[in-house]
């Protein structure tokens, strides 16, 4: 059902014709919201821009959490990189400025852009499960191609040098660091974030806006995970060999080169952008079998990390020397 909104003066008349004896409690909840508001369009853009700082904020504590224990440095992927308290807040500081300033204006105009296109927002009951599901499958697979191609392009030395550069001021990033990145930086690949409703919305016209807000949850958990730093045996890329995960991640912050995709594997292995990782990942897996003792398997791991790192060091630096009419690869 399209949403008819704008034509409404009262919020109570959007639930005239409902039935709430046949709604759910989360169902209930949602058209409180709204009737307490009494205006869809600011019931939706102050939900939809609360819901993006809760749980983003929100997943960034178990890290930081976790940061501060000596426990869990055995799963962290760069051990000798744990961030400080002082570079948590200098990170969260421009996060927020991000927020405000660049996905604040982002979050309040999609929804009137979506509906447009034929979005529901405040409608109860919301489409089944079996409805949902698939949407937000194919919102994945959307932003990871999109993602590629847009962080792939984002190496490209002027693009680089003054744009992306920000997003690599970490070699070993950390929960809060996803979002930290220049403010075009976040506007392009927020691109691909929202691009996938967008176009669902313009050739389908039946998504209801509660898919998003899942879509939204799950990217944010992926990309608040994927800079966490850690790899712990339950962690999802073990469970999904295709998911990316921080493993993955890590090492093109840590390596400068390769894994430009976010949820999966996919994109890098199809375009050969992994080649480096699935080295250095053979090394270490060649390591683990070498019988070594623990205090020579963290020697030789250090060694390796700091030469992965050497190496993306002179990469940033080509990249950043870049010239116009000169070639540069990026994988």
């Amino acid at each position: 059902m399209n949403s008819t909104a704008p034509v409404y003066h009262s919020a109570e008349l959007l639930y005239a014709n409902v039935d709430f004896s046949q709604l759910n409690w989360f169902e209930l909840q949602w058209a409180s919201w709204y009737m307490w508001i009494g205006n869809p369009v600011i019931a939706t853009g102050l939900m939809s821009f609360l819901l993006h700082e809760i749980v983003y904020f929100g997943r960034c504590v178990p890290w930081i959490i976790i940061d501060a224990m000596p426990y869990f440095n055995k799963w962290k992927l760069q051990p000798n990189k744990v961030p400080s308290p002082q570079e948590q807040w200098e990170c969260t500081k421009l996060v927020l400025y991000s927020h405000f300033t660049i996905e604040l204006p982002m979050i309040w105009f999609f929804h009137p852009m979506a509906e447009a296109f034929g979005m529901s927002t405040w409608e109860v009951p919301f489409p089944s499960w079996t409805t949902l599901l698939p949407q937000v499958a194919l919102f994945f697979v959307f932003e990871d191609v999109f993602h590629f191609f847009a962080h792939q392009a984002l190496h490209w030395g002027p693009l680089y040098k003054h744009i992306h550069k920000i997003h690599h001021k970490y070699s070993a990033p950390f929960g809060l660091a996803a979002e930290y990145a220049h403010p075009a930086e976040v506007a392009i690949l927020g691109t691909g974030t929202i691009g996938g409703p967008l176009l669902y919305c313009a050739f389908r016209h039946d998504l209801h806006i509660v898919a998003v807000y899942i879509w939204i949850t799950l990217r944010l958990f992926q990309a608040v995970d994927a800079h966490s730093g850690y790899d712990f045996p339950w962690s999802l890329q073990h469970i999904l060999p295709f998911w990316s995960g921080a493993e993955h991640h890590d090492f093109h912050h840590m390596a400068f080169v390769n894994n430009f995709s976010t949820s999966f594997r996919w994109c890098d292995w199809l375009f050969g952008t992994d080649d480096r990782y699935r080295a250095y990942r053979a090394r270490v897996k060649a390591m683990k079998k070498a019988n070594m003792t623990s205090e020579e398997f963290a020697a030789m791991e250090k060694k390796m990390l700091a030469e992965a790192e050497a190496e993306g060091l002179k990469a940033e630096a080509a990249a950043e020397a870049y010239q116009y009419g000169s070639k540069q690869k990026t994988s």
